[in-house]
C-alpha cells in the first residue's frame, strides 16, 4: 500500500487539443454542408423561405391546424385521404387554446386577444360537430 501512496498520478498534457478540436469542428461543417444542412444567414441551407415569423397568432395557428387535422377536417394532400378522427386528441388542443386564452388574459393586443377568441369558439363549434 504504500508503494501506492508513493506513485503520483500521471498527468497526460495534451498541447494540441484546441487543434484536434478545431479540426473535429471542421470535418462537422464539411459533413453537413455536404448534407446540405449548413446555416446561411441564420437560416438553414434550403430551409422553406416564406416561413411566418414567430408570433403568438402563429402559435395559436399551429394549435387549430393540429385541432383540424385531429377532428379529419385536414387530409393529406398527396394522398387526398382524410385522417381518422382523434377526439380525444382534438380536445386537447382546445384546450390549450384555453390554457392560453386564460393565462394570457389582459396581456395581449386586440388582435391577438380576437384571434385567439374566434379560433377557440370556430374550434370547439366543431369539435361539437364531429363528436354528435
Amino acid at each position: 500500500m504504500g508503494d501506492e501512496a508513493d506513485k503520483k498520478p500521471s498527468v497526460i498534457h495534451d498541447e494540441d487539443w484546441k487543434q484536434q478540436a478545431q479540426k473535429e469542428k471542421e470535418k462537422f461543417s464539411e459533413t453537413k454542408e455536404a448534407e446540405g444542412t449548413t446555416t446561411q444567414g441564420g437560416k438553414a441551407a434550403g430551409a422553406y423561405e416564406d416561413m411566418p415569423p414567430a408570433s403568438f397568432l402563429t402559435l395559436v395557428n399551429s394549435l387549430v391546424v393540429q385541432t383540424l387535422y385531429s377532428l379529419g377536417r385536414l387530409g393529406d394532400p398527396e394522398s387526398k385521404k382524410a385522417p381518422p378522427v382523434n377526439l380525444d386528441l382534438a380536445k386537447h388542443h382546445i384546450d390549450m387554446l384555453g390554457v392560453l386564452e386564460e393565462k394570457t388574459k389582459g396581456n395581449l393586443t386586440a388582435e391577438e386577444s380576437q384571434g385567439l377568441s374566434m379560433a377557440l369558439h370556430e374550434m370547439r363549434m366543431l369539435y361539437v360537430q364531429s363528436a354528435s
